[in-house]
């Protein structure tokens, strides 16, 4: 009976992800709108089905996140982009965190996990779209592009203090140091690993990569470092983004990511499908003016990042609006974050990760139209600001 629904489900996920193409919409969100709407259909036995093939699919994911980025790349990134991220964070995290900490009275843990749903702009919405519209090669893709970078590698992280905080069920200070240590003793042990283990294997590798064994020598390694991060108390998924940055020193990454993705795009949609299974509408919706309030301050703080951050990157007036435009949509690190969330805040999270990702898209479609017509409005409000010799 199981393979039954497994089959069904494959197929009202390609059906789901034909149609989100064709209107232009991310399929993620068709994924977690299918789950909603079929949840009340679900055995516990299917549930369990499902819940297992997501997880390997958001480890997928996050093992061809790690696989993108060999140490020199990502330190070259974050030399340039570091200030941006770090605004990034401040913005939308720690602000997030703060409204809902101290304004609206969440307890520490609900108001980190509502920062921490605000944080990131979704890679591959972002990703997908900038191909979709031609806009890969123009000179904001590049600064979008290191700021998503930088947010690779902060989620993981941040994913790995909030599964730690929910292990230990306080939050204090001992626990806060307690495991970043576990965080840097895994980086570092992963970094040791990679400079005088896996550089040193690049010819195997690339002398061998046709052969079979490789993808499960890839999968050994990934799966190994994530299970040595559920032992140290972490996120298994902070192991198997490691295990990524590890094999990607072996100069493979594409050749490897190419055997992986096909796994990855059969068993991804099941984590967002299981995520509007999780999600329960009979629950209600804690805080609707809290919720609205949170949803304007992400898609602002987005606009803040991308238009100050691309000025400080180095962008045009108008390439850091057009940028400012294209990060609002949240997506899968938003609903990474959100299966740590108890079954009310949830939904609240859920709501907060639909609408954003859907109004994201939108202004990343109409970006260079509206960045076009807020840069006229600027230059008529603050026309000083216009004239003194620095480029648009």
């Amino acid at each position: 009976m199981e393979f039954i629904y497994i089959g069904l489900v494959l197929f009202l996920f390609f059906a789901v992800n034909y149609l989100f193409q064709r209107i232009h919409l991310p399929s993620l969100l068709g994924y977690i709108f299918l789950g909603i709407v079929l949840s009340a259909f679900l055995t516990e036995n299917m549930d369990n089905v499902v819940n297992h093939v997501a997880d390997i699919g958001i480890m997928l994911l996050f093992f061809l996140l790690g696989l993108k980025y060999p140490l020199n790349h990502l330190l070259n990134i974050s030399r340039r982009i570091w200030q941006v991220g770090t605004m990034d964070v401040v913005l939308n995290f720690g602000v997030s965190f703060l409204i809902a900490y101290l304004l609206f009275g969440f307890d520490l843990f609900a108001a980190l996990i509502i920062g921490g749903i605000a944080y990131a702009s979704s890679s591959s919405m972002t990703l997908r779209m900038l191909e979709d519209t031609n806009r890969a090669n123009t000179p904001e893709a590049e600064f979008k592009e290191g700021l998503l970078i930088f947010e690779d590698i902060v989620a993981p992280i941040m994913v790995s203090f909030l599964v730690g905080f929910g292990q230990a069920g306080s939050i204090s200070g001992g626990d806060i140091a307690a495991i970043a240590i576990r965080v840097l003793l895994l980086i570092l042990v992963s970094i040791f690993i990679a400079i005088y283990g896996f550089r040193k294997l690049e010819l195997f590798v690339n002398r061998y990569i046709s052969k079979d064994f490789i993808l499960l020598f890839a999968l050994a390694v990934a799966f190994t470092l994530a299970g040595s991060a559920v032992y140290l108390g972490l996120s298994k998924l902070l192991g198997i983004f490691l295990a990524g940055v590890i094999l990607s020193e072996t100069l493979a990454s594409e050749e490897l990511s190419s055997l992986i993705n096909p796994l990855k795009n059969v068993t991804l949609p099941f984590f967002f499908f299981w995520f509007g299974t999780s999600i329960s509408i009979d629950a209600g919706i804690i805080m609707p003016g809290f919720l609205l309030i949170l949803i304007v301050w992400g898609l602002t703080a987005k606009l803040l990042v991308g238009f100050f951050g691309g000025r400080k990157y180095g962008l045009t007036r108008k390439g850091s609006l057009r940028a400012a435009f294209s990060l609002g949509q949240r997506g899968e690190f938003s609903v990474v974050i959100a299966v740590l969330a108890d079954p009310l805040l949830r939904v609240f999270c859920g709501i907060y990760i639909l609408v954003t990702a859907l109004v994201g898209v939108l202004l990343f479609h109409r970006a260079p139209a509206y960045s076009e017509k807020f840069y006229q409005n600027l230059k008529k409000l603050f026309p000083r600001w216009f004239t003194n010799g620095v480029s648009s």
